[in-house]
């Protein structure tokens, strides 16, 4: 499971459509937010070279665990946020999507350099949630909060107002999973530095989910 940077810019290269420069201009915020995205992950493979190695996780460890699960719950959040930057009406949305898509690909970069420094692999021969110890759920092979390929293509076709409000509703669910799968870590991890990363994914993400419910409200859309 190697953590893809996801920069898929195929709307950015359409014709022109003479609305006043504001393709254009969406256009240009994308292919920056591309470049911001790269930049992130390059920011978080030099933020996990500075956890120390002296004492290093093993192959089923709960962190081991962690940062493979993790950065694949991640990838698909980079995804949904990039699409929201494109394809989100509402400003507010637009921003969420650019916000979430560029941090969580530096934490991916961060737990994949971890992996790295550890001599582990970025996958490994457990399955899904088995680190951690409540059993989390598994439904076809998605973990907890992940959208179905079914769902992230309903996504892509939505526009407008339809298109903010989904958006909304899966980052929501996809957030709840991860504070989740943070809390794991954090019950069952040993490793400090481990442990203050996590801490810091969850306090974003708690305050990402207040923002995003307040979006969802304001729009008039529910859970």
């Amino acid at each position: 499971m190697t953590a893809a940077v996801t920069t898929d810019t195929e709307h950015d290269e359409a014709p022109d459509t003479g609305d006043g420069g504001r393709g254009a201009a969406r256009r240009f915020g994308a292919l920056a937010l591309a470049a911001a995205v790269v930049v992130g992950l390059l920011l978080g493979y030099a933020g996990g070279l500075l956890t120390p190695t002296l004492t290093r996780p093993g192959d089923n460890s709960a962190e081991a665990g962690f940062a493979r699960d993790m950065s694949s719950h991640h990838a698909q959040a980079v995804a949904m946020g990039l699409l929201a930057f494109r394809q989100g009406q509402d400003p507010e949305v637009r921003q969420m999507g650019g916000d979430i898509a560029t941090g969580q690909q530096g934490e991916i970069g961060t737990m994949q350099t971890w992996l790295r420094s550890w001599k582990l692999d970025p996958t490994g021969e457990q399955p899904p949630m088995a680190w951690m110890s409540d059993g989390a759920a598994v439904r076809n092979g998605l973990m907890p909060g992940m959208a179905t390929p079914e769902e992230m293509a309903k996504l892509k076709a939505a526009t407008g107002r339809e298109f903010d409000v989904l958006f909304l509703q899966m980052m929501i669910r996809h957030h709840v999973g991860g504070v989740h799968m943070i809390d794991g870590i954090l019950d069952q991890g040993h490793d400090d530095d481990v442990l203050a990363v996590a801490q810091v994914m969850k306090n974003t993400q708690q305050k990402d989910l207040t923002n995003l419910q307040a979006a969802l409200k304001r729009l008039g859309g529910t859970l």
